[in-house]
């Protein structure tokens, strides 16, 4: 079976490779490739090189083009002469497994590609039964396919020992046939067991959520790594694991929060990002629960990111495929502390692009689009915190008002004091 968890204790040197497609210029693939460079360290490794190509499309052998291969070999040849070994290659795309063997083949060292990775870092950091389950269920999806190239080194062999033995007789399979067939069986079999117990989890959660009285759920949505569980900490007085990398939250929390004397529960989940597996998100159904059955989505967004706006396409994506979309949100912009922008000079007639913008400009720009259903932040410096407070307490007594009118008599607004 496919060890697919990196050892922190061994720090590995890895090499990336990505593509510069017909939808995705050489601006898009950097960034891409700063973003797997994260993920890396992420998981334990670091990053020594870069290889990029222009290509209409990934090759269906090799992902990159035969040349491309060869100079990626020679790199690793060239690091090996100087005893500074590649422990690995990682690829910007999901890899099939015809792929993987031909890249293995050509380059004789381990290849990942993101999805691989991702579930490397989730392995990682999975604490409860709940998320070591959702991430065993995803690991054996993403293996089921690509089962085969584990026993290239098994020949298939031909022919049979029935009679005759000729041409077109059917006689034994070879021992790689048998070892696949086996290994698929027990995996189907591990599947399934997966899977009832996450429906088993499922069915625990769902009725923890009926037992937490009529109180309105807020859930904190958004990009891995952008301060989501730095927020909760501030907002619930809590403890929650906070760090500067990406999936540092797997497993849903949830708190009470009292804002005045209106209490409501406040969830952290799991980071939404780029490229993200389809099967991670099935298997994380029982957390991801939390978001669907929210009153409320807090989308915190890492302003001071180059490209924070396409973080927020990609997680409104995710929540439409999650079936959350269309609830009453409020974006957070976090990190103004981290702002930066590029000062025009006087003489530069160029159109100003985003990058030239201040904050000021941003944040009246994003007020407008949003029709003030926004807020800036910092929560690191905890920067109007008080503000957001507020503010959610306004929307949550409002939403509380709609669903449960008989209370609105036990709450006063911040206006009353």
């Amino acid at each position: 079976m496919k060890e697919f968890v990196i050892s922190e204790a061994k720090v590995e040197t890895a090499v990336l490779v990505g593509l510069v497609t017909q939808t995705q210029n050489e601006r898009k693939t950097e960034e891409y490739l700063d973003e797997l460079a994260f993920l890396a360290e992420t998981a334990g490794a670091q990053v020594v090189k870069r290889f990029t190509q222009k290509l209409d499309q990934p090759n269906s052998v090799t992902y990159v083009g035969k040349g491309k291969l060869d100079e990626i070999k020679a790199y690793i040849d060239a690091e090996e002469e100087e005893e500074r070994e590649v422990g690995m290659v990682i690829f910007d795309d999901e890899l099939s497994a015809k792929q993987i063997r031909n890249i293995e083949g050509a380059l004789k060292v381990k290849i990942l590609d993101r999805t691989s990775l991702i579930l490397d870092i989730f392995a990682m950091r999975a604490q409860t039964a709940n998320a070591k389950t959702q991430v065993e269920l995803a690991q054996y999806k993403y293996m089921l396919p690509r089962l085969q190239r584990l026993w290239t080194h098994l020949e298939r062999q031909g022919g049979g020992s029935g009679a005759g033995g000729g041409k077109g007789s059917v006689g034994l399979r070879g021992p790689g046939e048998t070892q696949l067939e086996m290994d698929r069986r027990i995996i189907l079999n591990r599947m399934a067991l997966l899977k009832q117990r996450l429906a088993e989890i499922d069915k625990q959660k769902s009725t923890q959520r009926k037992n937490r009285g009529r109180l309105i759920r807020v859930a904190l949505v958004g990009y891995t790594n952008v301060g989501k569980s730095t927020l909760m900490n501030l907002m619930a007085k809590s403890e929650v694991f906070a760090e500067n990398k990406l999936f540092a939250t797997l497993d849903t929390t949830v708190r009470k929060v009292i804002i005045d004397n209106l209490p409501f529960l406040l969830s952290d989940t799991v980071g939404f990002i780029r490229k993200l597996p389809t099967d991670l998100v099935d298997s994380f159904k029982s957390t991801l629960d939390e978001v669907r059955e929210a009153d409320l989505l807090l989308h915190v967004v890492d302003i001071s990111h180059p490209d924070f706006e396409e973080q927020i396409e990609v997680v409104n994506k995710t929540l439409a495929d999650i079936g959350a979309a269309g609830k009453p949100m409020m974006i957070v912009f976090n990190k103004i502390d981290a702002y930066t922008y590029v000062r025009k000079a006087e003489d530069d007639l160029t159109p100003r692009t985003k990058a030239n913008w201040t904050l000021e400009e941003l944040m009246q720009t994003w007020m407008a689009k949003m029709a003030g259903d926004c807020l800036f932040i910092s929560a690191k410096q905890r920067t109007n915190i008080e503000e957001l407070r507020r503010v959610v307490y306004q929307r949550v007594r409002e939403l509380h008002v709609q669903k449960y009118p008989y209370n609105d008599f036990l709450y006063q607004t911040y206006e009353e004091e």
